[in-house]
């Protein structure tokens, strides 16, 4: 049986939970429970087969990092000018010229943060932060090894899109019949569709596969930090607070519905 043979295929029953966001009323986080308290966990290195059967090593680095906006890029340059060629394996070619400009690329029409125009560098088939393996300074990428030295997290110092796979967030703007606005923020997983029409042509795709849920706790809790970023301290404690109760009792019953007894 190949990988994609045992990858569970979609559509497939999933538990949602919507609540207002402690920390903006104007807010409603809508979270998917099957995927948040899945044992999902990014296995680069350690069994990733790499969306590319042709390039095994490269996980879904292969077609380099599109940045979100320019202070997405910026925030990316300050940590470049700490990596060394002892912990960047394309430092010399890559040092001054590591994001290049891709006019062609088109945003997730889902996403506000998103921005055409710009992108990390490929470089011999694969993002030139992407150390190979053998590398004396190690394989893998070098921005996420940088935070894993200094002790910081990996959000810090990587692309916004490197960091929040597969996490999705996306926006609806949306408003009460009243005529007040609100907004709806989604956050659930970043399935094959999520990559758009090339999505159904990965070799591999690890949120779906067993081969990737393997992790000992559920993804809100090792995702904590990135979920954190993404709805905020307030709402993901709230997030917390649901999951467990799904663990444990199933979804949370519609506050208008009978209680027994």
């Amino acid at each position: 049986m190949s990988p994609v043979d045992v990858e569970i295929k979609r559509p497939f029953p999933r538990t949602w939970v919507e609540f207002v966001d402690p920390a903006a009323e104007q807010q409603v986080l809508r979270c998917d429970l099957t995927w948040l308290t899945s044992n999902y966990q990014c296995t680069f290195g350690r069994g990733c087969r790499g969306i590319d059967a042709d390039q095994p090593d490269d996980g879904c680095c292969v077609l380099g990092a599109h940045f979100s906006e320019p202070a997405d890029e910026q925030r990316v340059a300050e940590h470049v000018a700490r990596l060394t060629p002892q912990t960047w394996q394309n430092h010399a070619l890559g040092k001054d010229d590591w994001a290049v400009d891709d006019p062609d690329h088109e945003p997730d029409e889902d996403d506000e943060d998103a921005l055409p125009g710009r992108k990390t560098r490929v470089l011999d088939g694969v993002c030139i932060f992407a150390n190979r393996p053998g590398f004396p300074g190690g394989q893998g990428c070098a921005l996420h090894a940088l935070a894993l030295r200094e002790g910081i997290s990996p959000i810090t110092t990587k692309p916004d899109v490197c960091w929040q796979l597969p996490i999705r967030r996306t926006y609806r703007h949306m408003e009460h019949a009243d005529g007040t606005p609100w907004l709806e923020i989604t956050i659930g997983e970043y399935t094959r569709d999520g990559w758009g029409a090339g999505g159904a042509d990965l070799d591999w795709y690890c949120t779906s596969n067993p081969e990737a849920h393997t992790a000992a706790q559920p993804l809100y809790l090792t995702s904590r930090d990135e979920l954190v970023e993404l709805m905020g301290q307030p709402a993901y404690q709230e997030l917390c607070r649901l999951a467990e109760e799904h663990l444990a009792h199933g979804p949370a019953r519609h506050p208008a519905s009978p209680t027994e007894g």
